[in-house]
């Protein structure tokens, strides 16, 4: 191969760092789709705080036919220097109002109000004090440079957003903020939604990557980067079923495209990933866990399941034929709630849903990969070695496992918003290649689209889905962010639809990322100790606790309010090995860490029932709205009619108060102005 380096390029293409409060080193974000959780107490230090994840960026470099040379690190190889720089900044405060993705059909519903700014009190030149962008920081290898992204305002209010360095090899850490957010209104603002609530801040961020690297007296410019800084992955050993890879992979494969007779399927490298990750739901997820948990009727990891799977013969073509026929179609399956995956997707909306989007299907590709499996085209063994570590694989796959790896530990649930990113980066105009997105020029910014974000700015030339500027992937995201954490739930419903075929654990929102249902530390303590008897030891391993237990008082606003606050108190899930050696149980087990002191004593099914009011909606939209005309204030009223749901739901459901959470969700209304 031709060893001679000619293009410089950033791996991975996309980074994700996530905030955390901790004052500990951070850790390093997975870096290969193979890699192994990090042990229990890895997330979060002595004291209960969470820690940051950082993101990890290299350099490596190809040679004239694009093939992969070597990864450059300093002093090695020639290298002398390598010069970084990052720009991160948020842009939430300053942007539109997210309701739905933009980007599909339902979206033509929305209101001019609905598509308005953020924060429209402020207006001219002022709307810029609504964005924190500290600048650009660039860092040297060869110096050990440190930088810091803490001189960024919003309305005179400093927020530091992270901070950049370089390691001895001269690969650069680029870690996020504290997980602090607050209004820069005093008194503060109300919460009052999911997704816009005006005057309040985070400091999550995102911004682009660049690099200079001089090698042999030269000096190349690398194809540049990009970094994400995310909310905390809660369940970090958990991958959900379509993973952002998934969805930007099919950004630039077309929908149409049938696979190639070439494509080798293997077992190993495409369908068990696909599989196995509606098991690993088990641990954040009560409904997954009865159905594709251990010793559940789809326990796709059980031995004797797994080897028919594997088995490319006609003994087993019905059963891969059968699990093929569950995964959601939309022509045939409309807004059944049935088909698999059961989570939600980005039309999403209580009670009976009217949209093919209520519910996510598998991407493109992965579906036409089972259909290949479904045939008996395939083969069982893995195509290449599985690396868990990175650098032990060729160094000509490492570029590829790092881009990988990121995005495959992020949310591409219902894009409703999300998790770290949303709808645009679905869409191919914000990429210069796969993965890599595009940069806007310093000296170009963008244009102001105006008090309305119509569709035809959306979908303009010059518009915010092409070139990309610091904070603008996270700028659609809900602001805060704790407040769409708060509201990540499952089985949502009108009182309506609550009886004996309501279920509270299906469908759900984001569940690798923000459990749904947890294993507690206690109830693992249980199952791991070889003393108890076994009846006691299976009763603790079927228990679920609901993860937002510690969430206080039946009003989702208020709820809201609380995780801004308590974000950190509450558990990570973390996988433990099973010691006992006696097989009755999975061989690693994940299991919530203990919740800090605040969150502790709430009953395990507090906030397991969760009720949308749309009538407690009225008042206080038109609250907003400075048009309220009521007696009573609009707080008042949408206080009492959010009680009254609660007593009819626990009527309905045969729950106590402490299990249902009530209260009216703008972004599960969808169309309320249009009806």
């Amino acid at each position: 191969m031709d060893q001679q380096i000619v293009q410089v390029k950033i791996h991975p293409a996309i980074g994700v760092a996530r905030v955390g409060n901790s004052s500990a080193a951070p850790f390093i974000g997975p870096e290969s789709p193979h890699q192994k959780p990090l042990p229990p107490g890895s997330h979060k230090d002595a004291s209960g705080a969470v820690i940051k994840q950082a993101a990890r960026f290299r350099v490596y470099g190809y040679n004239q036919a694009g093939e992969v040379v070597r990864e450059l690190k300093l002093g090695q190889s020639g290298v002398s220097e390598i010069r970084w720089s990052v720009h991160l900044a948020n842009k939430k405060a300053a942007w539109y109002r997210f309701h739905i993705p933009l980007d599909i059909p339902e979206a033509a519903s929305l209101t001019p109000e609905q598509r308005g700014r953020r924060n429209t009190g402020v207006i001219g030149a002022e709307r810029r004090k609504l964005v924190i962008d500290p600048g650009v920081r660039t860092v040297r290898a060869s110096l050990h440079d440190v930088g810091t992204f803490d001189t960024g305002t919003i309305m005179g209010r400093k927020v530091p957003l992270g901070g950049i360095s370089t390691e001895p090899t001269g690969r650069l850490l680029v870690v996020g903020g504290n997980g602090k957010s607050a209004s820069y209104a005093t008194p503060e603002k109300p919460i009052t939604g999911v997704t816009n609530n005006d005057t309040w801040y985070d400091d999550v961020s995102d911004g682009p990557v660049t690099a200079e690297v001089t090698i042999g007296g030269q000096t190349r410019t690398a194809t540049p980067a990009w970094v994400v800084v995310g909310p905390p992955h809660y369940a970090p050993g958990v991958k959900t079923i379509r993973t952002l890879y998934d969805v930007l992979h099919d950004v630039f494969t077309t929908e149409e495209t049938p696979l190639s007779e070439d494509v080798v399927v293997s077992y190993a490298d495409h369908i068990e990933p696909i599989l196995s990750r509606f098991c690993s739901l088990q641990w954040t997820n009560h409904g997954f866990a009865t159905q594709f948990g251990w010793n559940g009727p789809h326990d796709f990891l059980d031995p004797a399941l797994r080897a028919r799977l594997a088995d490319p013969g006609v003994g087993s073509q019905e059963l891969r034929r059968q699990i093929y026929v569950q995964m959601r179609d939309t022509t045939r399956d409309g807004t059944s709630p049935l088909p698999w995956p059961w989570l939600y997707g980005d039309a999403m909306s209580s009670g009976r849903g009217t949209s093919e989007r209520q519910h996510i299907r598998l991407s493109p590709t992965q579906d036409r990969l089972l259909a290949r499996w479904a045939e008996g085209r395939f083969q069982p063994g893995p195509l290449h070695e599985h690396h868990e570590d990175v650098d032990q694989a060729p160094v000509q796959e490492q570029p590829g496992l790092l881009d990988r790896a990121a995005l495959e530990n992020c949310a591409a649930d219902a894009f409703h918003p999300g998790c770290e990113v949303t709808w645009p980066v679905r869409n191919q105009t914000m990429y210069a290649e796969p993965f890599r997105i595009l940069h806007r020029a310093p000296g170009n910014p963008e244009r102001d689209y105006g008090d309305v974000l119509s569709d035809q700015q959306v979908k303009s030339k010059d518009g915010p889905l092409h070139a990309q500027g610091p904070g603008d992937l996270t700028r659609w995201m809900a602001a805060p962010w704790q407040c769409d954490a708060a509201s990540c739930r499952s089985g949502y419903q009108v009182l309506s639809g609550l009886g004996p075929r309501y279920s509270p654990y299906l469908p759900t929102f984001w569940p690798a990322q923000i459990p749904n249902h947890v294993l507690t530390r206690a109830d693992f303590d249980i199952v791991n100790d070889p003393g108890a008897d076994l009846e006691s030891r299976k009763h603790a391993f079927e228990r679920r606790a609901v993860w937002l237990r510690g969430l206080t008082g039946s009003n989702f606003n208020q709820q809201r309010r609380q995780m801004i606050d308590d974000w950190p108190d509450f558990g990570m899930v973390e996988t433990h090995p099973y010691t006992v050696g006696d097989g009755m149980f999975p061989e690693s087990i994940e299991a919530e860490s203990v919740p800090g002191e605040r969150l502790r004593g709430a009953p395990d099914h507090a906030n397991l029932v969760n009720v949308q009011v749309p009538q407690a909606g009225s008042p206080r939209l038109a609250a907003e709205a400075d048009t309220w005309s009521g007696e009573l204030p609009a707080e008042q009223v949408e206080a009492a009619l959010v009680t009254q749901a609660v007593g009819e739901a626990m009527r309905a459901t045969g729950y106590d108060e402490a299990a249902i959470a009530a209260g009216y969700l703008e972004k599960l209304d969808l169309l309320r102005e249009s009806q």
